[in-house]
């Protein structure tokens, strides 16, 4: 082995290129082949890749869908893509009971479905526990007015408004964009407090008359007789006993999904 004494300077041995310490230690001649094995090895980036490289993209802009156009006209259907598109939307009336909501609340819930509950504002006053109920649920609240009263066309402008208001009123922060009239008596005065108050007048195309308490079966036989793409079917979950429509919703509901309907909000 030569030895060196001592003050003499050695010569480092070649560093490895395949090391980035390779890259930088020696001669600018030794570096190199350092660089180019380097390279190859993938240890650095190509000359200028960096300033190529695509700067990051930018984060999606989501633009919320715009609010559904309200128009003084009673809406009976939903507005449908056509025959394939077999949305529905059930609606009660007269509510809350204290009864009888929750039994059909169980039977929407049992079975997956959704369902609009038009509230009068006195049952919402008795009943504050109820409407909890229908909110928690995920369901949809309609003003159906104060007192229901079916007489309401022909009061002053300033009744007609707070019929109108009082159910929203009394479930703040929960969204109520529609109004169906007491009896489905409509008038213009109606029509345009309901959609001043930013609230869509809500009719029906399928009536059963379940609150003159016919039998489950006819109450069944009629909705699927008379049932279409977007139809708004009327039933009721107030106003006196309810048990044959708990009935027949418990029937039609799995009828409805073998029919390949969905229900929806209006």
């Amino acid at each position: 082995m030569r030895r060196f004494g001592p003050g003499l300077l050695t010569r480092p041995a070649h560093p490895d290129p395949r090391t980035t310490e390779g890259l930088f230690r020696g001669r600018a001649a030794d570096r190199v082949p350092a660089l180019l094995g380097a390279l190859a090895l993938g240890l650095v980036a190509p000359l200028g890749s960096q300033l190529a490289a695509s700067p990051p993209e930018p984060a999606p802009v989501v633009v919320a869908p715009p609010a559904p156009t309200v128009r003084p006209v009673v809406l009976t259907d939903l507005p449908v893509a056509g025959p394939q598109d077999r949305r529905i939307a059930l609606t009660f009336d007269d509510g809350p009971d204290p009864q009888w909501t929750p039994q059909i609340l169980d039977v929407l819930i049992r079975h997956g479905a959704k369902a609009t509950f038009c509230m009068v504002g006195t049952q919402m006053e008795r009943h504050p526990e109820v409407v909890a109920k229908v909110v928690n649920a995920g369901m949809r609240i309609c003003s159906h007015s104060h007192t229901h009263d079916e007489g309401l066309a022909s009061r002053d402008a300033g009744t007609i408004t707070a019929e109108i208001a009082d159910v929203a009123a009394r479930v703040p922060g929960t969204p109520v964009t529609y109004f169906r009239a007491p009896g489905g008596n409509w008038d213009k005065e109606i029509l345009d407090s309901a959609v001043a108050q930013g609230m869509q007048p809500l009719g029906w195309a399928i009536d059963p008359r379940d609150w003159t308490r016919p039998s489950a079966d006819e109450i069944v036989v009629n909705v699927e007789k008379h049932l279409h793409p977007g139809a708004v079917v009327l039933l009721h979950d107030g106003g006196g006993t309810r048990a044959r429509t708990v009935e027949a919703l418990d029937r039609l509901l799995p009828w409805l999904r073998s029919q390949g309907y969905v229900t929806d909000f209006p």
